[in-house]
């Protein structure tokens, strides 16, 4: 017996699904037991999500507009209030909120539960947002003595109070907002010690507690500069470097282990994807629990008071192990891919399993394009500057935004796109507005990401081009320099960042037409577009079949029908291809460092 759930403040219909009475309906595409307490509480995060999506987007053109400097929009006072708006805009709120929303769905709905504590979750919410919003207007109104935070917001450099506040804040309420999902895992377990959680719902465990590391980071970072901020007491600026890098990196931390647990989640559920060695991932994710806050100390490794041999400890050695984490998932997930399609008989000769693939559908074609975009540019890139004489040639400079544009943007936000545009899909049961135009989207953006962020790379370590400097160009202020040679290489990324802009423009403008605009979906039956080439019967996909939580998520192998009977030698030849450019590009980086810029060359 199905009844209707309409929440009394639902103007729009967005929170209004068929439940039974014990409040349960069975998603059609997944197979999973979906609690109403779980669903309104992702597409709440999901859509406050977008809402800051859009606002960084907006502070995006004019910070384009500005670094390319023949449109020169902004003064330099101006310009830095406007990167602010950016960058915590996207880097934080647009990412966090999301996370929050892959918690839930990596924990109660993928484990077929309610969503326990509900009135905490909305707590941190509400909490989370009241941070946005004091940030916000902390940014906004900025006046001297106080500077414009960015997202290092370095001491003894004063910022308002308000926007030390308003970061401590939201830092508090997305800890508030995890509680629910780690109950939840703890009931699970409770009710079933013998049972090993599934893969995706392990990957979120661990993404969680990465979370909570550095989110602890930040109070302290946070927490310590407001009472300096207040003159209570004093906060020596190395120390605060160092706890402030806890958070401002392991929240980068948290994206790339959420990021990585959607690939699995969304190759398998729309690609037919299968996990080649579930123990091997899983021995993958907790490296990354051990390894991968090491990382954060090659934003340390210009600064005083710190031994050469702490460095190359922490970004050499110790974050090779992260690395290896890394390299198991960019071999396993695309094997899976290619394993779970040549089982369904998609998989004629090399490369037949790709190119037969569902590509018009976003929530497959956004997570691969950002496997191989974050591969290649960002990955590559990251262990690079993790290096401690390579990161003097990448410290400071364009190169290091190019660098996190390859990552945050080119891996975590095209991946979040696929969540949202899932769940718009699955949860607010709405068609998408345009299917072609939602097709096109993540090729569009990527695309011109992609290129975007190889300009920042190109003209930061050939020629120098500092990091937050708007006025470089024509002249270093107080000089006689001229980087006036790397004008075109600007032309270049100030056009494709514009096209970059358009393209995430484009996916707002689907999210939310589809949402207010979009062909409801009947609630029961199954959207054969989603699934893995129409369904299959045989995988637990088939239209009208009753499906358990843990048959239609479970990514481990059928023992009648083992994945490793299948070649996965495409995947073998893509990455010996990575290799290759990993070693060229290692190469041509030690070869960079032997020769000076010759500034106005």
């Amino acid at each position: 017996m199905s009844t209707s759930s309409r929440h009394r403040l639902d103007v729009l219909g967005l929170f209004d699904n068929e439940y039974d009475e014990d409040g349960y309906r069975q998603c059609s595409v997944t197979g999973l037991d979906v609690h109403r307490s779980v669903e309104n509480h992702v597409k709440l995060f999901g859509v406050t999500a977008v809402v800051w999506l859009l606002v960084g987007g907006l502070f995006a053109i004019t910070v384009v507009g500005t670094r390319w400097e023949a449109i020169g929009l902004l003064s330099a006072s101006d310009y830095y209030i406007h990167l602010s708006m950016h960058a915590w805009s996207m880097l934080l709120f647009w990412i966090v909120f999301v996370e929050v929303a892959i918690l839930y769905v990596g924990g109660p709905m993928v484990l077929g539960r309610r969503l326990p504590l509900t009135k905490l979750a909305k707590a941190g919410y509400l909490v989370m947002v009241g941070g946005v919003l004091t940030i916000y207007y902390a940014i906004w109104t900025t006046s001297a003595p106080d500077q414009a935070p960015l997202l290092t917001a370095y001491i003894p450099l004063p910022s308002s109070p308000l926007f030390y506040a308003g970061a401590l804040t939201f830092v508090v309420g997305v800890v508030i907002a995890a509680v629910p999902f780690f109950v939840t895992l703890w009931r699970e377990k409770r009710e079933k010690p013998g049972e090993t959680l599934p893969l995706v719902t392990f990957g979120a465990f661990i993404t969680g507690i990465i979370a909570v590391e550095a989110l602890l980071g930040g109070v302290v970072a946070f927490g310590g500069a407001l009472l300096w901020r207040l003159e209570i007491l004093t906060f020596d600026p190395a120390a605060y470097r160092m706890w402030f890098w806890i958070v401002g990196h392991g929240t980068q931390q948290i994206n790339l282990v959420a990021m990585i647990v959607v690939w699995y989640f969304l190759t398998h559920v729309v690609g037919g994807a299968e996990v080649v060695s579930e123990k091997v991932s899983r021995t993958a994710f907790i490296l990354y629990l051990f390894f991968i806050n090491m990382g954060a100390a090659h934003h340390l490794l210009v600064d005083p008071g710190i031994s050469t041999g702490w460095r190359i400890w922490n970004t050499s050695y110790a974050f090779y192990g992260a690395t290896l984490a890394s390299l198991i998932h960019a071999f396993a997930i695309p094997a899976g891919i290619e394993a779970g399609r040549r089982k369904r008989g998609k998989g004629g000769g090399l490369f037949g399993w790709l190119t037969s693939a569902p590509w018009q559908n976003p929530m497959f074609a956004a997570p691969v394009i950002a496997i191989i975009l974050f591969g290649f540019l960002g990955g590559i890139t990251g262990v690079l500057m993790g290096q401690l004489q390579l990161n003097m040639a990448w410290h400071n400079t364009f190169a290091t935004v190019g660098h996190f544009h390859s990552t945050v943007v080119l891996g975590t936000t095209i991946t979040f796109m696929a969540v949202v545009y899932f769940v718009i899909r699955t949860m607010f049961m709405r068609r998408f507005v345009s299917n072609r135009l939602a097709s096109l989207q993540p090729f569009l953006y990527g695309g011109a990401m992609g290129l975007t962020a190889l300009m920042m790379m190109y003209v930061g370590i050939l020629y120098g081009v500092p990091r937050r400097t708007p006025e470089v160009v024509a002249n270093i202020p107080g000089t006689d320099f001229s980087l006036s040679a790397a004008e075109p290489l600007f032309v270049v990324f100030g056009l494709a960042a514009f096209v970059a802009i358009a393209g995430g423009a484009l996916f707002v403008v689907l999210a939310v037409g589809s949402l207010l605009f979009g062909e409801r979906i009947e609630p029961g039956r199954v959207d054969d577009s989603l699934l893995a080439d129409g369904g299959d019967a045989s995988l637990g996909f088939a239209d009208g079949t009753e499906l358990t939580t843990r048959e239609s998520i479970d990514l481990s192998q059928d023992p009648d029908d083992p994945v490793h009977a299948y070649e996965m030698r495409g995947t073998f030849v893509l990455c010996l291809l990575f290799l290759a450019a990993f070693v060229i590009t290692y190469i041509l980086n030690w070869y960079l460092i032997t020769q000076l810029w010759q500034i106005g060359a």
